[in-house]
């Protein structure tokens, strides 16, 4: 993965024409209170914005902008083989983002911009944690969505995956297909490659993972909020996927 990371950037007042190649989450560190923007426009507007707030912008977006005082900024371009892992496909198109950054967003993008002596993969670790908050607040349509064509099943993933801490039952999931036990079965791993039971195994796993190295949550607390009740079990499930303890990955 190439090294997108970029640590705090302190520029002198004044400005200039930018692109950003990739998906972008920039957080602006001192007040500026006569910042213009011109995205989109060949005519800057006045943006002003204040300490901890910066934007969320898409791949391929150009503007210029201008500022009279000196500028702190952090900011994070995102790798897309990563983005693309959470349904953000190269030239996504949203609504860019500018101003008010939401509170979980802002605290993994600082720490995200401090990552670059923290080894490649806790690089890939935060930023897989910032995509996902990203894919929580742009809302792109999920990688299922595009290579499953029953909709029934996209009912099954989306209430997988907003509850991934639940007990989730065969039973349940087809009944929210509206299939029998067997039906669903055969038709889920015929749509995704893996059971029901895999597919959630792994879908807990790989939150686990995240949360492991973005939280100060003990271990047990991770455990029991992607749904396991059985310390030991996550435990031999984790070191099964990742090579490694729970606590060992966390160090790593």
């Amino acid at each position: 993965m190439p090294d997108v990371i970029s640590n705090k950037t302190r520029l002198p007042a004044g400005g200039g024409d930018f692109e950003l190649p990739t998906l972008s989450v920039g957080i602006f560190l001192n007040d500026q209170p006569t910042h213009h923007l011109a995205l989109g426009t060949s005519r800057p507007n006045h943006r002003p914005l204040t300490k901890n707030q910066g934007w969320i912008l898409p791949a391929g977006s150009s503007g210029a902008c201008e500022y009279e005082d000196d500028l702190e900024f952090v900011m994070v371009n995102l790798d897309q083989t990563i983005l693309g892992e959470f349904g953000i496909d190269e030239g996504l198109e949203f609504e860019p983002i500018i101003g008010d950054i939401h509170p979980l967003l802002l605290n993994l993008g600082l720490t995200t911009s401090t990552a670059l002596g923290g080894g490649l993969l806790y690089q890939e670790t935060m930023q897989r944690a910032l995509a996902a908050q990203i894919v929580e607040i742009i809302h792109p349509t999920p990688k299922w969505r595009e290579v499953i064509a029953d909709k029934r099943l996209h009912r099954v993933l989306d209430f997988i995956h907003d509850n991934l801490g639940e007990d989730l039952s065969l039973a349940q999931m087809a009944g929210l297909a509206a299939m029998s036990a067997t039906h669903f079965a055969k038709a889920f791993k015929a749509a995704t490659g893996s059971s029901p039971l895999q597919y959630v195994i792994a879908a807990r796993l790989e939150m686990a993972s995240v949360l492991l190295k973005t939280s100060t949550l003990t271990v047990a607390e991770i455990a029991f909020r992607v749904g396991y009740q059985d310390l030991s079990r996550f435990g031999q499930h984790f070191k099964r996927k990742y090579g490694a303890s729970p606590a060992v990955f966390r160090a790593g």
